[in-house]
């Protein structure tokens, strides 16, 4: 059975979470809400329909969820330009290809914004597929996102390369193992207080060990999808 890696974008491929957080408080800010950045970074990781309850609460989400997101896109477009690729992010996804993993990108952002950092990467060529928010109900940590990812991949033991605490939590509900980096701005220990199997500080560190990945039986993902 081949060996597919999911890895999440933002945060992980290109260095953009301190900019989402940036635009989540400008945001908030024009609902008369102000959130400490610290929070909306711990954050970052949940997709933007799981985001504002968890960071302001359910009555938020009710009554200017909609809203915030629309804003958010409009404060975060601003930023889009000034996104690099996290160091070692293209020779990474090249090593992918190269030692014969299906690789598929599993994003929750907005469908342009993923199209952005496909260009960005100059990675179309080196990839099986890629997700976004449109493809499911529910993002991030909800494990669906994932179960997507793999139809992509069309299958084989799998592994999510991300950086944050909710890429685990997902991967986790997805019955899949979680390969962390620092590139998010979470800590090591909080990552592996998640349950992320190993943590790497660069790219380029974990693109020199990708044969000693640890990877979930197909079967057993089956199994827990069908759970």
């Amino acid at each position: 059975m081949s060996r597919t890696a999911l890895i999440d974008i933002d945060g992980t491929l290109v260095d953009s979470n301190y900019q989402n957080a940036i635009a989540w408080d400008r945001a908030f800010r024009t609902q008369g809400l102000t959130l400490p950045l610290w929070q909306l970074h711990r954050h970052l990781g949940m997709g933007g329909d799981q985001f504002v309850a968890a960071v302001a609460g359910d009555d938020v989400e009710r009554t200017s969820g909609a809203a915030l997101r629309d804003e958010w896109k409009r404060q975060f477009q601003e930023f889009l330009d000034e996104i690099r690729p996290a160091n070692g992010a293209r020779p990474l996804l090249e090593r992918l290809r190269r030692d014969g993993w299906t690789t598929v990108l599993a994003s929750s952002g907005a469908a342009d914004h993923t199209d952005h950092y496909l260009d960005l990467l100059a990675a179309r060529d080196l990839l099986d597929g890629w997700t976004t928010s449109a493809d499911v109900d529910a993002t991030k940590p909800s494990p669906d996102l994932l179960h997507v990812a793999l139809d992509k991949a069309g299958g084989g033991d799998a592994v999510l390369i991300g950086d944050s605490p909710w890429d685990v939590e997902a991967a986790r509900r997805a019955g899949l193992p979680t390969i962390c980096v620092l590139t998010g701005g979470f800590a090591e220990s909080e990552l592996l207080d998640a349950g992320a199997s190993r943590v790497f500080r660069s790219l380029a560190d974990l693109r020199d060990e990708l044969s000693e990945l640890p990877v979930a039986a197909a079967a057993k993902v089956r199994r827990s999808r069908a759970g």
